[in-house]
Formats: C-alpha cells, sequence, structure tokens
C-alpha cells in the first residue's frame, strides 16, 4: 500500500560554539507483494541502520518501503559567508584534481556553500532521537494506509457485490437448460420411433434418450461450483470486516481470489449457453479486478 510520512527533531550542537542541528526522517511505501526496505543515510547514520530496519520490520509486512535520513543545520537558512581559509582549501583542492582530472567540472557555488555548512559528524546520543522518529513515522504512515486499506475495502466489497449478483443470475440457468435438453432428447426419440417403423423397442430407445439427458445434466450441472463461490464470497466478506484485526488479510484474499479464478474456469467450461459463457467471463473480468486490488492490501 502506499504512503508518506515524515517527522523531524532538533538536536544539540556537536560543539559548544556550533550551530544547533536538525534530524529529518522520511518513509516512503509503494505496493509490493513483499517486504522490499531500502534505506538512504548520511555515513553518520549507518551504524543505526540496523536498529531502524528492525523497527520498520516489526510494523510492516509489505510494501517497498525507502526510508530517508538527514542531518541538516539550523545556521543553513542563513548562508554564513565561507572562510578565507576555506575557499583557499577548496582552491587548492580543485587545482589538484584538475592536474590528475583536467575534464573535471569546476566548483560551484552551491558547491561551496554547501562544503562549508557541512556538519562532519552527529552527535553520539543521536540513536534515541532516530529511533523516536522512525516510530512516530510509521505511525503516521499506517494511519495513511489504513485509510488507503479502507478505500480499498470499499471497492472490494463492490466487487463482491457484482460477483454475488451474477453468480444468482447462473443458478436458475442449468435446470432450464436441462429440461430443454430433456425435451429435445425425447422429441427425438419420437422422431426415431416414427420412422423405425417398430425396429426398435420403444422402451429402449425411451431409456436411451433419458440417459443422454442424464449424461448430459451431470456433464453441465455447476451447482458445486455455484457452492464454493458463494462459500468464497462468505469468507472474502468476513475478512474485509475484520479489516486490520485480521494478520495477512491480503494474502488469504489473494488465495481465495485464485480459487475464485478456478470455479469461474469451471463454468466457463461446463457452459453450454451463451448466457453462462458471458457469466463466466464477466466473472472472471470482476476476479481480476479484484485481484489488482488484493495486491495492495497487507
Amino acid at each position: 500500500m502506499t504512503g508518506y510520512a515524515s517527522a523531524q527533531a532538533e538536536l544539540p550542537a556537536p560543539t559548544p560554539e556550533g550551530p544547533r542541528l536538525r534530524l529529518g526522517l522520511e518513509i516512503r511505501s509503494v505496493n509490493s507483494r513483499f517486504l522490499d526496505l531500502t534505506f538512504k543515510m548520511p555515513e553518520e547514520l549507518r551504524p543505526h541502520e540496523a536498529a531502524v530496519r528492525e523497527l520498520v520490520m516489526q510494523q510492516l509486512k509489505r510494501g517497498k518501503v525507502e526510508i530517508r535520513a538527514h542531518i541538516e543545520s539550523t545556521a543553513d537558512a542563513t548562508l554564513p559567508d565561507p572562510s578565507p581559509k576555506l575557499l583557499q582549501r577548496l582552491a587548492s583542492i580543485e587545482d589538484a584534481v584538475h592536474v590528475w582530472l583536467p575534464k573535471a567540472a569546476p566548483l560551484s557555488v552551491a558547491d561551496v556553500l554547501r562544503m562549508s555548512t557541512a556538519q562532519s559528524s552527529a552527535p553520539a546520543d543521536i540513536a534515541p532521537a532516530l529511533l523516536q522518529l522512525a516510530k512516530t513515522s510509521i505511525q503516521q504512515l499506517n494511519d495513511a494506509r489504513a485509510r488507503e486499506g479502507a478505500r480499498l475495502a470499499d471497492a472490494l466489497k463492490d466487487r463482491l457485490a457484482q460477483l454475488r449478483q451474477l453468480a444468482t443470475q447462473a443458478q436458475p440457468l442449468v435446470p432450464q437448460l436441462v429440461e430443454q435438453q430433456k425435451a429435445k432428447f425425447l422429441e427425438r426419440w419420437r422422431e426415431a420411433m416414427a420412422l423405425a417403423d417398430g425396429a426398435t423397442l420403444p422402451e429402449a430407445a425411451q431409456d436411451r434418450a433419458l440417459s443422454e439427458a442424464t449424461a448430459f445434466a451431470i456433464r453441465i450441472d455447476v451447482a458445486e461450483e455455484l457452492t464454493r463461490l458463494v462459500s468464497h464470497f462468505d469468507e472474502m466478506d468476513a475478512l474485509l470486516k475484520k479489516g486490520g484485526n485480521a494478520e495477512g488479510v491480503g494474502k488469504r484474499l489473494d488465495f481465495l481470489i485464485q480459487e475464485l479464478h478456478r470455479e469461474a474456469n469451471t463454468l466457463g467450461a461446463k457452459s453450454a449457453t451463451l448466457e453462462m459463457t458471458r457469466i463466466s467471463v464477466d466473472m472472471k473480468v470482476l476476479i481480476e479486478q479484484l485481484r489488482e486490488q488484493v495486491q495492495n492490501l497487507e
């Protein structure tokens, strides 16, 4: 599921005379079937990556998640003048680089300002502040994902209602078709009797016609498939009502959708009328839409 959250905190300066620092953390999440974490942190925060990773994995189960952390000086906005000593040092370094790399791009004003305000180290006790920001951001992210999940649940319920309606339309089709086919078989039997001039026993021919009608009814009977479809609909409704209180809702729904697709395929395979074929196709379209939405749920 998609989501975004960010948090910031003020930190003490690394040195008494230095400016105060601002620690920021952002979390972005996009849809994915599995949990895929990516960290983008400055080197001074790398030692704390494992603790943040463990915290994220405890709270999130699915999604492609990117965690960004940064440290900024509160003096950055004032853009202090670079000292002559720093400028001299940067010019010396640039000349040395051009000796070996004559095609290297020259330093820009933005590069000089960034280097003059960069902080080389973070406070030694930054871990508690970083973890607290991570907890705050994760909670905000989960709140955003929960709101999106509620919207997705409404969309899934709408698709399920349409599938139930199609299943209801399919139920009376098979008995009607069996009766029609039985009448056709009996009509063929009567025509055969009129042409046979008694060469074939009427009872045997009638039994044969009824046997063919029975075999046809068994071949196109989809009562079991419709029953299983309704059962899967009920289970999906129950999972959607539980929502965030049920663990692994997305994976369970994904499994049920596979079963729905199998039953819809069977309806199409057993179809003996255009109407049943249409119902099977419409079901598979809705089921595919369900599958796409369920990939976004945990």
